[in-house]
């Protein structure tokens, strides 16, 4: 497989190894039942060293299209010196831990996802339980029923033997990943509380994972350890990429696009839109989150909740619930909490 140029006309997921940069490609790799399709994971390589940021899913589907992608430029899974990863999430983590295991490349995680990784490990907790507790606090009983339906049947052993640690923690700061070639850390809390992002200065290059995405708002605070305010961290970290050189964005879903100060824009203006309109919303006597996200339209279709399945549903309630509490701190709601579920007034 030859490595190909990115090209506006194909679909960012078609499978293949996509040239970015002197020494940097994309590779897209599948995702099960995802809406999201695929995963981009990047490649640099100055001819003897390999590194990955990010690495896939740990599917069959996702390896074998990796080995492939990789001969494009004469390099096979074993030559993986270290995966740098964005966050913790399933699609962007695990495979780096199960190719670690069979050929020994080291990982680097966020150090601020060392707690959500720790609960995702604990054969104990239940999956998705700090996400059931919020949708309770959120008043959405009927998304919690429909969560329990699609999950049914599901093995937690199964989930917790993937979530090893990293080798390295990583924080703020410059590394050489290999000679001539240097990326900046820069946390970028919000989606996770230790998303991070790499930066290529040299390059031009900004290395987003799920903090900026092209074509769909990354949904906030989505992790096994919750934050107390994670939108109040992701309009912070959006203004913090904001207030850095602009660069092209190679994201983790979508195509590499030529301006990330672009995109934060957008998503900025978005998030200022959905506080003004979910405030109005409680102020016309909407009360819980799931009242709220109810009465919303969501994606771009500006589908109704209940046209959404079980877990887009549960990121909706959760996104504004985010949003509400971000509108109690700021003084322009208030929040009670009646039998464990939280309702929001004017102030």
């Amino acid at each position: 497989m030859e490595p190909l140029t990115e090209d506006e006309t194909r679909d960012w997921t078609e499978p293949g190894i996509y040239s970015v940069a002197p020494g940097v490609y994309r590779i897209p790799l599948p995702l099960p039942n995802d809406a999201l399709r695929a995963v981009n994971i990047y490649a640099i390589t100055d001819g003897t060293e390999l590194v990955l940021i990010d690495s896939g899913w740990a599917l069959d589907a996702a390896r074998e299209q990796l080995a492939t992608s990789l001969t494009g430029i004469g390099a096979g899974l074993g030559d993986v010196s270290q995966f740098l990863v964005t966050h913790v999430h399933r699609d962007h983590y695990t495979q780096a831990v199960a190719l670690r295991r069979e050929f020994g490349g080291k990982i680097a995680l966020g150090a601020l996802e060392e707690q959500s990784l720790k609960v995702a490990a604990d054969p104990e907790r239940s999956p998705m339980y700090a996400q059931i507790e919020l949708l309770r606090r959120c008043g959405a009983d009927a998304v919690i029923t429909a969560l329990a339906e699609m999950f049914k049947g599901h093995v937690r052993a199964t989930d917790t033997d993937i979530w090893e640690n990293p080798d390295e923690w990583l924080t703020p700061g410059r590394r050489t990943i290999m000679p001539g070639r240097e990326l900046d850390i820069v946390h970028t809390p919000g989606h996770t509380n230790g998303h991070v992002v790499f930066v290529d200065g040299e390059a031009g290059l900004l290395f987003s994972g799920d903090h900026v995405l092209p074509h769909i708002t990354p949904s906030i605070g989505f992790q096994p350890s919750p934050a107390d305010l994670p939108l109040n961290d992701y309009i912070d970290s959006l203004n913090l990429v904001r207030a850095m050189p602009d660069q092209r964005m190679l994201p983790a879903h979508g195509k590499v696009s030529p301006s990330v100060h672009a995109r934060v824009d957008e998503l900025l203006e978005h998030h200022r839109q959905r506080l003004e309109t979910m405030g109005a919303k409680v102020l016309e006597g909407k009360s819980t989150a799931y009242e709220t996200a109810s009465s919303l339209g969501w994606t771009r279709k500006l589908r109704k909740l209940p046209e959404m399945d079980a877990f887009n549903q549960m990121l909706a309630v959760a996104e504004t619930g985010a949003h509400l509490d971000l509108l109690v701190s700021q003084g322009k709601l208030a929040a009670t909490e009646i039998d464990g579920i939280r309702h929001y007034t004017a102030p």
